[in-house]
């Protein structure tokens, strides 16, 4: 009898940690829109204005479809805001969100440049 109730306690834990994760990875995927999202836009934005020629024209429509191709996915966003330096590896370590970031681009990799 004791063993059964130490298991229905043990499951319990488990689905309580469980439904904190997927919180903690709901928040995770939130912020991407909401402050990355922005900041990555702008550097497209800032980038393209830099690189226009006349081999490379970057005029309104190549800046909207490339900011399309860049945010439709919360995997994308954060993958270009690391290779922009908008954020580091290191700052995921530190805000504890390296894990959410690997199990995003695993969910999302059919998605990933």
């Amino acid at each position: 009898m004791e063993v059964i109730v130490l298991l229905a306690f043990g499951a319990l834990f488990w689905l309580v940690w469980q439904l904190y994760k997927a919180k903690k990875f709901t928040q995770f995927k939130q912020s991407i829109e909401q402050e990355l999202k922005a900041k990555v836009i702008d550097s497209i934005k800032q980038e393209l204005a830099e690189t226009r020629s006349e081999k490379y024209p970057n005029n309104p429509c190549h800046e909207q479809a490339t900011i399309f191709y860049w945010t439709q996915y919360k995997s994308r966003i954060l993958h270009a805001a690391l290779e922009k330096e908008i954020i580091t590896k290191e700052w995921l370590k530190e805000s504890g969100n390296m894990r959410n970031a690997q199990h995003l681009f695993h969910v999302e990799q059919q998605f990933l440049p």
